[in-house]
């Protein structure tokens, strides 16, 4: 065995530094072979991608890129986390979530998960869960003092604070010894619902109870910022960062008005955030919110101990589809990796079936071990901040956490998050980012698997109950599907009133590898809208194919070569045989006047509004 020697010499000593000038050169050649004329200097630009708040990816990042000491694991401004040793000593809090209206169902439902890998249990109660009366049904057989029990209560946190405390005492639960959190919201409630007339009373009651939990029952907290309600909304990362931190500050003003050390008031709360599919971004966000946050405690004279945030993660509802829910596995599986690694707390991961209704055993048994898998056998949890040294994440996370602490300034200037919910600066900020987002799911610039891109028409649907209703009125809800969704909602009232979907016929021109591409393209894309593709025999006479598809619409598919030879001719002889629309799968370029000339009406590639496209198709097929 050679045995290097202990000269201090790197291994990476003898080959020498690219600089960053030859790679751009590099990739400049590719693109250049490629048909792009990039000069090498802008050779990042046209390979970086653009995200919301103003942020930028860049292919590359070295060491020019870095920021500022980001400091160690547990201590100010906890970038790198809040405790020192992370979630290596016993991972996140595996902590599941339960709706059901049902007392009985629901203690069989948090029961199975807390024997199956959860450690805690997020129940919602009152009117958008278990009865604030039933709660000791509820908790049946679970140890209030090992298992955190942690409460969405919407309007009725102080009935169901004061049942769970009745709860303890009459099971023996020393106060000392009790685990949980009353889930007291109020900003957040008044983000639902847009009513405030009773929030000065609310928000005086959430202080109170952060005292009696600061003085008798030290294991519990009492008050979430959470940020769920603007995620919902449609808010980019930045903006659910800047609308918690404005929640945060106006509950520590109220708790230390109402007598409560900033120390104390910092110990009673605890911040609730989305974990989205985009990994990198959901460990930026969770790791600027912890420095934002240990700005504010600095800014409030908290002492370092009592500084770092308590964060809660959920994975993102507005990802999850409601058409071929399987896939929100694969989302919600990416969602809590980017959360482990960010650093939270505790992690609740939504069922797959979560956007039809009440989850099943089953989609609740995926969640509950899609931690166990990242914890127990990926060890994702051993490592103490795994993402510390990335160039990208240091950066990302600096860069969001600015744009963060901008909105957060804006909302302070507008007098706090109160006033800025009741001006609706929140929500025509929020409002004008989600028409934005909306527009690049439009086009497909943000595909969505399963609906907007690779549908599944013959898929069977998943029944589910409904759900109970939460709170409304106040700030939308949205999901990534909603589009899409209503085209796929028309095809099936047409499929149950006719038997058959809305039919598209492919009319594939020239050689299968001239066709084959854009034929797959058309495909897809009609299927987003719920339109069946039918395509061409091969061999039969493009005319009597069309007419034995039952299809009214056509597209054709093919090359542009091919197009410039046949698309005119074929486009009439379609005509003639009863096509009521005729589409074409690519840009038309210079031929567009000829194109429309022959019958040609409309051009779909990729960019294209597919929503806009997939609407006008049904309308034309009389599709209500």
């Amino acid at each position: 065995m050679t045995v290097l020697p202990d000269d201090g010499l790197s291994l990476a000593a003898e080959f020498p530094d690219a600089p960053r000038k030859q790679w751009q050169s590099l990739v400049e050649g590719v693109l250049r072979k490629s048909g792009a004329d990039v000069p090498d200097t802008a050779a990042e630009d046209a390979l970086s991608t653009e995200l919301e708040d103003g942020l930028t990816t860049r292919p590359l990042y070295t060491a020019e890129d870095g920021v500022a000491d980001s400091g160690y694991p547990g201590f100010p401004p906890f970038i790198r986390g809040g405790r020192a040793g992370g979630t290596a000593v016993s991972g996140w809090e595996v902590r599941q979530r339960h709706t059901h209206p049902d007392a009985k169902r629901s203690n069989e439902a948090l029961l199975a998960d807390l024997e199956n890998g959860a450690t805690s249990v997020w129940l919602a109660v009152g009117e958008s869960g278990v009865p604030v009366a039933e709660l000791p049904e509820a908790l049946e057989g679970v140890y209030l003092d090992l298992a955190p029990v942690v409460l969405d209560p919407g309007a009725d946190f102080e009935p169901a604070a004061r049942e769970l405390f009745r709860l303890c005492d009459d099971r023996g639960v020393a106060p000392q010894a009790a685990l949980g959190h009353l889930g007291a919201d109020p900003l957040g409630l008044f983000a639902r619902t847009g009513e405030d007339e009773d929030l000065a009373r609310r928000s005086a009651a959430a202080a109170a109870l952060a005292g009696r939990c600061d003085h008798n029952y030290p294991g519990v907290r009492a008050l979430v910022a959470d940020a769920l309600p603007y995620h919902e909304a449609g808010a980019s990362p930045a903006e659910e960062l800047g609308c918690s931190l404005a929640t945060g500050v106006a509950y520590l003003r109220d708790m230390t008005e109402a007598g409560l050390s900033a120390d104390a008031a910092c110990g009673q709360l605890e911040f609730r955030y989305a974990a989205t599919a985009d990994q990198f971004l959901t460990i930026a966000k969770l790791r600027a919110a912890r420095r934002l946050w240990a700005r504010v405690a600095e800014v409030c004279g908290v002492s370092p101990a009592a500084a770092a945030q308590r964060q809660h993660a959920v994975t993102s509802p507005v990802m999850m589809t409601r058409r071929d829910p399987w896939v929100n596995m694969l989302r919600t599986t990416v969602a809590t990796l980017g959360a482990g690694v960010g650093g939270a707390d505790a992690v609740t991961v939504l069922p797959f079936d979560s956007a039809l209704g009440l989850p099943d055993a089953f989609a609740r048994r995926i969640a509950r071990n899609t931690s166990s898998i990242l914890l127990e056998e990926s060890h994702l949890a051993q490592v103490i901040d795994p993402a510390g040294g990335s160039w990208y994440v240091d950066r990302l996370t600096d860069e969001l956490a600015r744009a963060a602490w901008s909105w957060f300034q804006k909302i302070e200037r507008a007098g706090g998050q109160a006033a800025a919910l009741r001006s609706g600066l929140i929500a025509e900020r929020i409002g004008a980012t989600w028409q934005r987002r909306s527009e690049d799911l439009a086009h497909r610039r943000e595909p969505v698997t399963g609906v907007s891109e690779f549908p599944l028409l013959a898929e069977q649907p998943v029944e589910r109950e409904p759900a109970p209703a939460r709170p409304s009125g106040g700030l939308p809800v949205v999901r990534r599907d909603e589009a899409y969704e209503a085209l796929r909602a028309r095809s099936d009232a047409h499929l149950t009133a006719t038997g058959a979907r809305p039919r598209v016929f492919l009319a594939n021109l020239g050689s299968p590898a001239a066709y084959t591409a854009r034929a797959t393209f058309a495909a897809n894309f009609f299927q987003a809208g719920g339109i069946e593709a039918v395509p061409a025999e091969d061999g039969r006479p493009l005319a009597e194919s069309f007419a034995a598809s039952g299809a009214a619409a056509v597209c054709l598919c093919s090359s542009d070569a091919v197009y410039a030879e046949q698309a005119e001719k074929a486009a009439a002889e379609l005509t003639a045989a009863g096509a009521t629309r005729i589409h074409l799968a690519g840009r038309p370029g210079e031929k567009r006047s000829a194109y429309e000339a022959a019958g040609i009406g409309t051009f779909l590639y990729a960019g294209a509004d597919a929503v806009a496209a997939l609407t006008a198709a049904l309308d034309d097929m009389g599709v209500a």
